[in-house]
């Protein structure tokens, strides 16, 4: 069992590099929520993001066709991230462990503030790989050194101007 309070850096790596395709659960087609800029970084990275969200089913959110639930997806997808509340969690992991041979699901990915531990150690006893309390977005810029670039995890925390020579 994995320890949710804590993930190596090396088990994010394993699970970013696991998926391919993400089913983002509560995507919005609203451009100052955070479920549509963390799909359109993910998008600049490679990964194909489908968006799932019952009230914007239909639509095209990012070039992407919005899809009612994961079962009404029909392609594959290895990861199922899912922008909604801790409670609303539970079905949605039940779901995606029905869906997981059919479909290739790897990974639930619950986003900062959503901790379901009943359905995380559902999912694992599924074969799922979990991850809660975190953004993919977060983790990938993190492990691959993109933070640094604004000055985030620099390693140089002061406040003199730096001298050029």
């Amino acid at each position: 069992m994995i320890d949710h309070n804590a993930y190596t850096n090396d088990y994010l790596k394993e699970v970013l590099n696991a998926a391919k395709t993400i089913a983002m659960v509560g995507a919005s087609p609203n451009w100052n929520r955070p479920s549509y800029f963390v799909m359109k970084y993910l998008q600049t990275k490679k990964y194909r993001i489908i968006p799932v969200n019952p009230g914007a089913a239909g639509q095209e959110i990012l070039g992407e066709i919005c899809y009612a639930s994961l079962a009404d997806i029909p392609d594959n997808f290895e990861m199922v991230d899912i922008f909604r509340n801790s409670e609303a969690a539970g079905p949605i992991v039940d779901e995606a462990i029905r869906l997981k041979t059919t479909k290739g699901i790897k990974v639930i990915w619950m986003q900062i503030t959503v901790r379901n531990d009943e359905a995380a150690q559902r999912a694992e006893a599924a074969g799922l790989k979990v991850v809660m309390n975190r953004c993919p977005k977060i983790e990938y810029s993190r492990l691959y050194g993109e933070l640094s670039w604004g000055g985030i995890n620099s390693g140089i925390i002061t406040s003199r101007r730096r001298t050029w020579s």
